[in-house]
């Protein structure tokens, strides 16, 4: 009799630990693009919004698929000439699947994100205090050397996929509500531009590093 009790209370726990949650984030990603050959850069500064859906099976470990949109690209660094401004930023529809490992009490947790993205380009703007489609012309850029066909080359491939891991944690504000801040890394795996032999750069793959703030809602 002890024995069936004993069963039937660990299988209620692990039952407790099987969850299903709907969950909103939004903040902000810095950003650039990995050239070869190299492109002087500062990052980035865009904005991260989206939405998921987080299933934990057992203790320790649940699956996390997402939806965002994420702005990324590079901000140009003109050092050591001055006065000069060039920015480029692509607009991603972001999809990851992750494993989600997390460890801690019901009321605190910390955890780990990591796993496969895909993404697609929906927008690219540039913004520039020059005329960046004749930026070769521009005597101090030209003696400086300063690489500029990365102003006006056209996007080869709006089909994004990579690599994305993160570390946060998450405070449970009762049984069904929690909130949860997260720094996320995301190293990209093709190329934006065209790389073949006679282009001018032969990868321009994308970086970011992402803080967001969320909200989890737990469904059941």
């Amino acid at each position: 009799m002890v024995a069936i009790v004993t069963t039937v209370a660990a299988c209620a726990g692990d039952f407790e630990k099987k969850n299903l949650s709907l969950g909103f984030k939004g903040g902000m990603s810095l950003s650039r693009v990995n050239f070869q050959s190299s492109v002087p850069q500062k990052m980035l500064g865009g904005i991260v919004i989206g939405a998921s859906v987080r299933y934990i099976e057992e203790n320790h470990f649940g699956l996390i698929g997402e939806i965002n949109f994420e702005q990324r690209g590079w901000n140009e660094n003109f050092a050591p000439l001055e006065g000069y401004s060039f920015k480029r930023k692509f607009s991603y529809i972001q999809i990851p699947l992750l494993s989600h490992i997390y460890f801690g009490s019901d009321r605190a947790r910390f955890f780990i994100n990591a796993g496969p993205e895909i993404g697609l380009m929906i927008s690219d703007n540039r913004s520039s205090n020059f005329d960046y489609n004749n930026a070769s012309s521009i005597e101090e850029i030209a003696s400086s050397f300063h690489q500029t066909d990365q102003y006006i080359l056209p996007v080869k491939r709006k089909f994004d996929y990579g690599i994305s891991a993160g570390l946060g944690v998450e405070l449970n504000i009762n049984k069904k509500n929690a909130i949860n801040l997260e720094g996320r890394f995301y190293y990209g795996l093709n190329d934006v531009f065209s790389n073949r032999k006679s282009d001018p750069f032969q990868g321009s793959s994308g970086m970011s590093i992402m803080v967001t703030l969320g909200y989890n809602l737990r469904l059941k």
